[in-house]
């Protein structure tokens, strides 16, 4: 038996003699998720965990479904009346939870809101062409109209991202600290209480204007540990459990009260370089990096083939993807490459990485110090909490010394723009999402024109060029794309694990 899995019994047992008995509620459904939310502004949160809590509460005006097609939500349609321009027609009686109408008033505030570079929103440039806003104009109490510079053919996928959630206008007015702590949405549950680093209790929305969901509450509990998050699930504690490390699942498989979920994932882990920081000034050094980090081994290793080698920068199953041969280990040729850079042999430079947000993140870092130590590179971790893990590797220049640092990227949008426009263009290093600072005006050029172009084909050709730029300049340590692994209690039905990371228990209900 393996060490992990003997801890994880003896875990079980000081729970059955320790903890008090708890008793299952059939209207309660309790998630064990490995971070915190950020905060409650949704239009200014950044990672899954918190859209995932977030999306209970605001409603985006269309969705993604699991198998990626876009369907109205807020929304009754959207029409394209000019290449640059769409009409939305919104669902009407719908309030906000404060009892504020929910019309096209409201969605031009929020739209306004998120284009405001004053309000300082990561996901800005989602509705950002050829460097200009979009213009949001109310045509009547429920049409809006939204036009771009130029056409803009990933715009409708874009407004079902969970930034572009709809708030109350009332509660927009009070200002960043009120939407900080404080939740006025449409959705089908609302924010009962949050505690800081232990839980989020959402309680169900009564006069919801949708479906009402079976649940009366939907606690997400922050445990932070993966084998912490066992012992809840199998001791029942907990209905759910993210992140399954892959090599427990045969010992969560014979528990025959559990379930496993297996979801194919849109998130691509990798390690960004700052290109603007030694050693990683030089493409050299982040190729010998790639050749010298033996990624294959990592995923057989590490998750037992849950997650997929990297062979673009993003998932395979996204619009635009272009398939590149991955670097294949070599250490003869990726110690030549530091020589000809100049790197002396026990160079010390210093891995970010955070701990208890993806799977084996931790374990994942140790593996990539260890095979660069073969290469004569010597390897300083630093690990921070997600929390205090975002705003630090997310700094803007020049305080911002970082030298790589480990990240994930999901695409709820399904399509390559948004897989590669904010990670590798120039115009969104920090605060933005390009850590890299990476800066190529040819790829700046090609990611434009595979956003303002509606031809199919055309954006294919333009992603394609640049991710092949992109791969040999290599501003990333290419590592892998994540399979989720989620354990559930075999009582619960209808919950939605989303290949976007989004834990949906709208529908769910307890036997």
């Amino acid at each position: 038996m393996k060490l992990s899995r003997v801890l994880v019994v003896v875990g079980l047992l000081l729970v059955s003699m320790l903890a008090p008995t708890v008793k299952a509620q059939s209207d309660t459904l309790i998630i064990a998720s490995g971070t915190d939310i950020e905060n409650t502004n949704i239009h200014l949160v950044t990672s899954s965990p918190s859209f995932s809590v977030l999306e209970h509460i605001y409603e985006t005006l269309f969705s993604m479904t699991p198998e990626g097609e876009l369907e109205p939500l807020l929304a009754e349609s959207i029409e394209a009346t000019a290449d640059n321009v769409y009409v939305i027609k919104l669902k009407e009686g719908i309030r906000f939870t404060d009892g504020t109408p929910f019309n096209a008033e409201a969605v031009k505030a929020n739209l306004d809101y998120m284009l405001d570079p004053e309000n300082g929103s990561a996901f800005r440039f989602l509705l950002v062409v050829g460097g200009e806003p979009a213009q949001v104009e109310v045509l009547d109490e429920f049409t809006i109209q939204i036009t771009t510079k130029f056409p803009f053919a990933p715009l409708p996928a874009h407004l079902a991202h969970g930034a572009y959630a709809m708030v109350s206008p009332a509660a927009l007015a009070q200002g960043r600290d009120f939407l900080a702590s404080n939740a006025v949405g449409t959705g089908p549950f609302v924010l009962s209480e949050w505690k800081r680093d232990e839980e989020v209790i959402l309680t169900r929305n009564d006069d919801y204007w949708g479906e009402k969901p079976a649940l009366e509450t939907v606690i997400f509990k922050v445990v932070k540990e993966s084998g912490a998050r066992l012992v809840e699930i199998q001791s029942g504690t907990v209905d759910v459990a993210v992140r399954v490390p892959p090599a427990d699942i045969p010992m969560l498989e014979a528990d025959p009260n559990i379930e496993i979920m297996i979801t194919p994932g849109l998130r691509t882990i990798y390690i960004f370089f700052n290109v603007t920081e030694e050693p990683f000034t030089d493409v050299r050094v982040r190729q010998a990096v790639n050749y010298a980090v033996d990624v294959q081994a990592i995923v057989d290793n590490l998750f037992e083939g849950a997650a997929l080698v990297s062979r673009a920068p993003f998932a395979p199953t996204i619009f635009g993807y272009a398939e590149q041969e991955p670097y294949a280990r070599d250490l003869e040729r990726a110690r030549a490459l530091l020589a000809e850079a100049g790197i002396a042999e026990g160079t010390t430079v210093t891995l970010y990485h955070p701990t208890g947000r993806y799977i084996q993140d931790a374990l994942v870092a140790d593996a990539v110090r260890a095979q660069l130590r073969e290469v004569g590179l010597n390897v300083e971790l630093q690990t921070l909490e997600w929390p205090q893990y975002v705003p630090q590797v997310r700094r803007p220049k020049p305080e911002n010394d970082i030298q790589f640092a480990m990240l994930g990227w999901g695409v709820p949008t399904m399509d390559a723009d948004y897989a590669l426009f904010a990670l590798f263009h120039s115009s969104e290093f920090p605060p933005g999402f390009n850590g890299a600072f990476y800066s190529n005006p040819e790829v700046d050029a090609l990611l434009e024109k595979g956003r303002s172009t509606l031809d199919p084909e055309e954006r294919r050709a333009a992603y394609a060029e640049a991710i092949r730029i992109i791969w040999e300049d290599a501003p990333w340590l290419f590592l892998y794309s994540e399979i989720q692994v989620t354990a559930v209690r075999k009582n619960v039905e209808g919950f939605i694990v989303h290949p976007d990371e989004s834990l949906i228990a709208t529908f769910a209900s307890k036997r």
